[in-house]
């Protein structure tokens, strides 16, 4: 009777762990999620990937999140570590990520959010939307001729533009590249000043705010990360700084042609539901972009430098303390 009893019961609790440990059977997903650095551009695009997941497969995911603190060296050591733990799936958050993922593992899906241009950062010629390999996402790239067009709308007399960017980052030279060629179209004079670490801001902005009437700085992680030392720096100075994403934008900027990097992460959430649950072939799908932009500014430091903006853009809320 005691063995009868004792059986029934280790049913009943094997029964029971199927139920609430595995998701009533289903499988269960383990992301890793390779973060270049906390900011709050990055922060939403991971905040927005998770969303998209919890609502489509509830508690049938499970989240491995690693900052690299904005190093490369330790990009590769999460992403080798992924590999080794057998993730179903990498969401690579930033270039630097997607460059480790991408050398890490030629098998496990890689997804990225916060890259701007895949072909740059793959090193992929004549890049038409998809890799042909284990690896897709997102892109944060905003239209640059009309951040340009922002810049003149609302600088029509700048007669030097300073184009602020970190040379270790791939992407952000892209996003010069294209900035400098709408300049050049408009015949607007501008000067480079590339930084190739943060010990290089302080020196590097002094000149560019003595030299420029206006800067420009593209999607840039780097520079995201400092964005308050280089307010210390232009506001003063009485230089204002066309940003090319809000979280910059909030931290040194007057105005952004913004996107949503929540939305972009949300995307990447639903691009892994569509490989992990779907069955969908990461090799043919293409990278997608933001929705829709838009046109914010930062009534802090406009009304800091005596500047007022049209009625079509939109307030960056304060940050919180």
């Amino acid at each position: 009777m005691k063995k009868k009893l004792l059986s029934v019961l280790l049913v009943a609790v094997l029964a029971a762990s199927v139920l609430t440990g595995c998701g009533s059977g289903e499988k269960v997903y383990n992301i890793g999620i390779c973060q270049l650095v906390e900011h709050p551009a990055l922060d939403a695009a991971t905040q927005g990937f998770q969303d998209a997941l919890k609502e489509k497969l509830g508690e049938n995911v499970k989240f491995n999140l690693q900052n690299a603190q904005n190093e490369q060296t330790m990009c590769t050591t999460i992403c080798n570590g992924f590999v080794s733990e057998g993730v179903d799936l990498i969401l690579a958050n930033a270039t630097s990520p997607l460059q480790s993922a991408a050398a890490a593992t030629t098998s496990i899906p890689i997804l990225g959010t916060s890259v701007t241009d895949y072909g740059t950062a793959l090193e992929i010629e004549n890049f038409s939307g998809s890799t042909g390999r284990n690896i897709s996402g997102t892109s944060d790239l905003a239209p640059i001729e009309e951040q340009e067009d922002m810049l003149l709308e609302l600088f029509p007399d700048a007669k030097k533009v300073g184009l602020l960017y970190c040379s270790a980052e791939t992407n952000s030279l892209y996003q010069i590249q294209l900035f400098r060629a709408a300049l050049e179209a408009d015949g607007v004079a501008y000067q480079e000043y590339a930084i190739a670490d943060t010990n290089e801001v302080q020196s590097v902005v002094t000149t560019a705010a003595a030299e420029c009437d206006v800067l420009y700085i593209p999607t840039d992680n780097t520079l995201a990360n400092v964005s308050e030392t280089v307010a210390n720096i232009v506001v003063p100075a009485g230089v204002p700084v066309i940003a090319g994403e809000e979280g910059i934008c909030s931290g040194c900027g007057v105005a952004t042609l913004s996107i949503s990097y929540y939305d972009i992460g949300y995307t990447s959430g639903e691009m892994a539901y569509e490989i992990l649950a779907e069955g969908k072939d990461i090799s043919s799908m293409d990278v997608r972009f933001a929705p829709q932009v838009t046109k914010k500014y930062n009534p802090e430091i406009c009304s800091q430098l005596g500047i007022t903006p049209p009625d079509d853009y939109e307030a960056i809320p304060p940050k919180e303390d």
